[in-house]
């Protein structure tokens, strides 16, 4: 017997076996539809936007009707429609993605967003109009204090051991003749009447903290001191163990506002405009010792001050190289070498830190470009509906709320990062307002009420309902 044979032993056979399938037959993808369906309108519990669920949550958790209501509560004129549900319908609207007052007729049976506001029915767009015009400035200045109130909360609620304050304006145009508005600087459309507010943003949430609202004709820098002194009275006192910060580009550069944050323990820094001041050129080319940052910067400081000023602060002068333009055919540049040259900045500071930290902590600023932007493309900041200012200054509040929500949605179903870096970005990784309208807002449903109790139907997308029950499940532990 051979060793290892064993006679007993059944011979094995080999089982065939398809190969798993990888790909799809053309049968199982394609389809030839040739039938076109009958339409028919109904009156059914359905809605377009089943997402907003989670705002009607946040609204509630934040008592936001209620607050609104309080607002208003110095008028003697009582409409059907209080003015505390036009403000919550303009910020509603805003959320949804429409611009125009008008477009509310696109919605205005929407069974979700009658149950988000609290109504049977929506009012049209003459009776916003009118209600609009009967805001005084008292109602503005409450509904500007509520809008801070929320941004407040959430900055107690995360207590991050500094907040960083960035001013600057933006244009808001217009193409008619609206109240309160002039003919300024105006780099998108030259001789359009605008606004020119003045914005105070929160670099830490993205938020909006508070708006100086004036005409399009005003420097960057008019009414700024006494803004600004009141956002940092306002932050000191809700927050006097934390560290105030805040950046600001060459127009805010004079003696009032740097003297101002200076004796407030304010750590700021500011662009410095070259143009105002011939002695900096000078300093800049008398210059031998120049001390590398990295690569591309170098830097020199200095205690300096103009002729008119009393004290002296430090000023940082930085150096960024940059490759030289160069003339001529495009394509012999190939063959060429790079020649270099620099761009020169100056930046004004009380901050102790090293020059590299104060470079990084200024171009942070850029951030509250990026938060302009988003704004005025998602919520219509840049929109002047009305004639009156009153009415136009009640919808730029609407718009900086509705963005400042979305922000606050996101901050509560995540964590943040409430350490300082050194640009200071902003703690969440945010999805714009206009991602979250696509990924959840605009989504189909249908309400049924199985044995009596209320019931949202929507399709089964695994992606959606993830998302989705996520934030509701953080907005409920939240309540």
């Amino acid at each position: 017997m051979n060793k290892g044979y064993n006679e007993f032993d059944e011979p094995k056979t080999t089982e065939f076996r398809r190969p798993p399938q990888v790909k799809s037959s053309k049968a199982q993808i394609f389809a030839k539809f040739h039938k076109i369906p009958t339409i028919r309108f109904e009156d059914q519990e359905l809605t377009s936007f089943s997402g907003m669920i989670v705002f009607q949550l946040l609204f509630k958790r934040l008592g936001l009707r209620k607050r609104l209501k309080g607002c208003f509560s110095h008028l003697k004129i009582s409409p059907i429609f209080g003015h505390h549900l036009v403000v919550m319908l303009l910020i509603t609207h805003l959320i949804l993605g429409f611009r125009r007052l008008r477009e509310i007729v696109y919605y205005k049976d929407d069974p979700m967003i009658l149950r988000t506001l609290g109504l049977r029915s929506l009012p049209d767009v003459s009776t916003i109009s009118r209600n609009l015009s009967q805001m005084d400035d008292a109602s503005v200045d409450n509904v500007q204090d509520l809008s801070r109130s929320l941004v407040v909360e959430g900055l107690v609620r995360e207590q991050f051991p500094r907040l960083t304050l960035d001013f600057d304006g933006s244009v808001l145009s217009t193409k008619g003749h609206a109240q309160g508005t002039a003919v300024g600087f105006n780099k998108s459309r030259k001789g359009a009447r605008s606004y020119y507010p003045l914005f105070c943003t929160i670099a830490q949430t993205g938020q909006f903290f508070d708006m100086h609202h004036r005409p399009g004709n005003v420097h960057d820098s008019n009414g700024a001191p006494e803004f600004m002194q009141k956002c940092f009275e306002h932050i000191r006192c809700q927050f006097p163990g934390s560290i105030i910060e805040s950046r600001m580009d060459g127009a805010f550069f004079n003696q009032k506002i740097i003297d101002m944050m200076s004796e407030r323990r304010i750590s700021f820094t500011a662009s410095v405009p070259f143009y105002r001041f011939t002695e900096l050129k000078q300093l800049i080319e008398t210059c031998d010792s120049w001390i590398d940052i990295d690569e591309k910067w170098s830097y020199f400081e200095t205690l300096w001050k103009p002729k008119s000023w009393n004290s002296r602060y430090r000023f940082v002068f930085t150096r960024k190289k940059v490759k030289k333009i160069q003339k001529g055919a495009l394509q012999l540049d190939l063959f060429e070498p790079v020649s270099e040259q620099y761009q020169y900045k100056a930046i004004v500071t009380n901050k102790t830190e090293s020059a590299k930290a104060v470079v990084l902590f200024h171009n942070g600023r850029g951030s509250q470009e990026l938060l302009f932007g988003n704004a005025k493309n998602d919520t219509a900041l840049s929109v002047i509906p009305c004639k009156r200012l009153n009415a136009n200054r009640i919808f730029t509040l609407a718009s900086m709320m509705a963005h400042n929500l979305s922000r606050e949605m996101q901050m509560v179903a995540n964590p943040g990062k409430t350490h300082a870096r050194p640009k200071r970005p902003a703690g969440w990784t945010f999805k714009r307002l206009d991602t979250i309208r696509h990924q959840i807002l605009q989504r189909a449903g249908r309400f049924i009420k199985p044995q009596g109790k209320l019931t949202l139907i929507m399709s089964g997308n695994h992606a959606v309902k993830k998302d989705l029950m996520h934030l509701v499940g953080k907005l409920l532990e939240a309540a």
